[in-house]
């Protein structure tokens, strides 16, 4: 049978009763709502939830089919009901309209306003019940208005202490690893700070030398190494679902490819931390001798994770003299490297370097006898 026929007429929410033909036959009784539809199955209620939002019972049987209850899609975020919508259409291989996606977080969203408003009702009934004197029901009113305005004041407070905290957070964060209080660098768009307050703290890095293992709560550098080809997998994730999908795929690690390692549970990945070490990783990838000989020299002399970071700028800024002073380019030529936004700072040191180098040249050819 045509699957489209087959949801166009067993599938509907309320079928109407066939009209009876000629000679006074009376007309059969109407059919009570959604009742072409298998006995055997128990939607939990869903049905009055889709009732009067266009949602075909089919979708409301296999969303049922998926464990999902009314109270289960009452406490979802809106996130995570799009990821069920999602789910729904992979699994299943079942189309869902546009309606019936917009519609599915309309109900919700009116069944969440519903339950409130009971509650709020029945709360106030309760209040009532308790005093049989008017002045004392208003003033046990204007006791609950008090103490709602005073609710929502401490929530602002909270709201803004806990942003507050956040970027003091990532501050701590960068410092410990890197010994150092610098600005993050990096192209790509803006993190949330709610996103930088829930981050995992990892165990800090520090200066090894290739091959050696990090021991105790230190991390190594070939560890570090590691997580940028973790990177790189997470991205080739990314563009695999997005082709599937029929969506815009990403072409360098973004904010996309971060909330996916965290979704799947590789919340150590974050945006900052990549972004800070980029330069490093990129001299491990166009040079990995002098990557590697670079250190050794900070493993002997004792050096902490932020020099060394600091010492990888120059040997890019000479790779990039010897190339013209394109960085992008050399960036976009190398396969591991062209998923990744050249960092700001790099960027900068050999916009001042060519200028120098200008200068210098300039002095020189001023200084030549005529």
């Amino acid at each position: 049978m045509d699957p489209e026929a087959l949801s166009a007429t067993l599938f509907k929410w309320d079928p109407r009763g066939m009209v009876g033909g000629g000679g006074g036959a009376s007309l059969p009784a109407p059919l009570p709502p959604y009742s072409l539809r298998p006995r055997e199955l128990e939607l939990g209620g869903l049905e009055e939830l889709f009732q009067a939002y266009g949602i075909r019972y089919y979708t409301a049987a296999k969303i049922a089919e998926l464990g999902f209850t009314v109270s289960t899609l009452l406490d979802m975020k809106d996130e995570e009901l799009e990821d069920m919508i999602n789910s729904l259409s992979h699994i299943f291989r079942w189309e869902l309209l546009v309606g019936e996606r917009y519609g599915i977080k309309a109900a919700v969203r009116a069944e969440r306003r519903r339950v409130d408003d009971e509650m709020d009702s029945s709360r106030r009934r309760h209040l009532f019940s308790n005093d049989t004197h008017n002045n004392v029901v208003l003033d046990a009113l204007s006791q609950e208005v008090s103490c709602v305005q005073q609710a929502v004041a401490a929530g602002e407070m909270r709201k803004k202490q806990r942003k507050r905290n956040g970027s003091k957070k990532k501050q701590v964060m960068v410092m410990e690893e890197d010994h150092h209080d610098e600005t993050e660098e990096g192209g790509g768009e803006e993190e949330d700070n709610m996103e930088v307050s829930e981050r995992q703290r990892e165990h800090p890095f520090i200066v090894t030398e290739p091959g050696e293992v990090a021991r105790g709560k230190k991390n190594g550098l070939d560890y570090l190494f590691h997580l940028y080809e973790q990177c790189r997998e997470f991205l080739i994730q990314v563009q695999n679902i997005a082709k599937e999908r029929g969506e815009k795929c990403p072409t360098k690690v973004t904010n996309q490819v971060f909330r996916y390692a965290k979704k799947v549970g590789a919340s150590y990945i974050n945006k900052p931390k990549m972004r800070h070490y980029v330069h490093c990783y990129a001299l491990h990838c166009l040079d990995e001798e002098a990557s590697n000989a670079l250190r050794r020299v900070f493993k002997e002399r004792g050096e902490n994770v932020g020099a060394w970071r600091q010492a990888c700028y120059k040997p890019l800024v000479a790779t990039a003299a010897a190339q013209g002073w394109d960085i992008d380019a050399i960036f976009n030529a190398h396969p591991r490297l062209a998923i990744w936004y050249v960092p700001t700072k790099l960027r900068q040191l050999c916009h001042a370097e060519r200028n120098s180098a200008k200068a210098s040249t300039s002095a020189a050819v001023n200084h030549l006898p005529f």
